[in-house]
């Protein structure tokens, strides 16, 4: 899909571009290469048991792990899409990729990304219900309820990025090729386009930030409800279990909104694309590997769950 728009709007005479990669010293280059790798491992694994433990326990097949089942699978996608090719970009001297790789990196990226953030405001209403409605949540957070409220969350997420792919694939690039990022965004890309991109800036602006801005109001508001019913809750444990499920979404968002925020709502300058460079290694590496282990800090249902399992394991033996 993505070549038959590149051949039909692309007049570029670029067939590859040159990523930058991170500005690191060469004696300091295994270090972060290590580093980042051991990220990535910590990102799949914690990711990946954040995936198979619901499966294995009866107590955890309630909404809010359908949802933390398919932040997991975005984070180790979302991951992907940058880390591993930054890998071999950091012991490559030719840090090469194709222009149709470029807007696949374009395209997952945000897809991925603004997926994200609309499943992170599906999950503060499901804590929401949760706790304001204790008695009626299986019915009002049924099966159908949230696998369409999941699936709204990727096609809008995917019409998200598809709409940048299209924007960014139309552009003609001329040179130069060198893209100053570790991997293929849209504003670095813009600064190569050779023609006037006022518009793909505007849509940057008002398309993302109104999605970007949308899900954190409504996750907000969410949250400001949460507060009003956390008060009606007389006893202390049940007050501690209702923050504990709360606590480690709240954390999330923040990170992620953070950083987004600072990225994608700044006008572009030279300066501000070294600093995109900064936080774009916050989401892409770092906050993906944080997620589930924030979400299981406070989390005694997964960690007794998890517990359960290494004890099944043992068994069989």
């Amino acid at each position: 899909m993505l070549g038959s728009i590149y051949n039909t709007y692309n007049s570029t005479s670029v067939t590859d571009f040159v990523l930058t990669g991170l500005a690191i010293q060469a004696d300091l280059q295994m270090i972060v290469f290590s580093s980042i790798l051991l990220l990535y491992i910590v990102t799949l694994a914690a990711n990946l048991s954040i995936m198979i433990i619901p499966v294995f326990s009866a107590t955890l097949h309630i909404p809010m792990y359908f949802f933390l089942y398919n932040l997991a699978f975005l984070d180790i996608c979302y991951s992907s899409v940058v880390v591993p090719k930054m890998l071999g970009d950091l012991m490559s001297q030719k840090k090469m990729i194709s222009f149709g790789g470029c807007l696949l990196q374009v395209h997952f990226f945000h897809f991925l990304g603004s997926t994200e953030v609309i499943l992170f405001s599906v999950m503060s209403y499901d804590r929401f219900v949760a706790i304001a409605h204790q008695l009626r949540y299986s019915t009002i957070m049924s099966y159908n309820v949230c696998f369409g409220l999941t699936s709204c969350s990727w096609v809008i997420g995917f019409s998200h990025a598809l709409l940048h792919t299209i924007m960014t694939a139309r552009l003609p690039f001329c040179g130069p090729n060198i893209v100053k990022h570790f991997f293929c965004d849209v504003k670095p890309l813009l600064n190569l386009a050779c023609t006037d991109v006022s518009l793909n800036f505007k849509l940057l602006a008002r398309v993302t930030g109104t999605l970007g801005t949308t899900t954190l109001l409504l996750t907000i508001l969410s949250y400001i409800f949460i507060s009003k019913y956390l008060v009606k809750i007389k006893t202390l444990k049940g007050r501690k279990r209702a923050l504990s499920t709360c606590s480690g979404h709240f954390t999330v968002v923040t990170l992620q909104y953070g950083t987004a925020i600072f990225t994608y709502m700044r006008p572009s300058t030279k300066d501000s694309l070294d600093q995109d460079r900064s936080a774009a290694i916050m989401f892409s590496v770092i906050t993906p590997a944080l997620n589930p282990i924030i979400y299981t800090l406070r989390n005694t249902d997964i960690k007794d769950a998890f517990k359960k399992l290494l004890k099944k394991i043992e068994l069989s033996k």
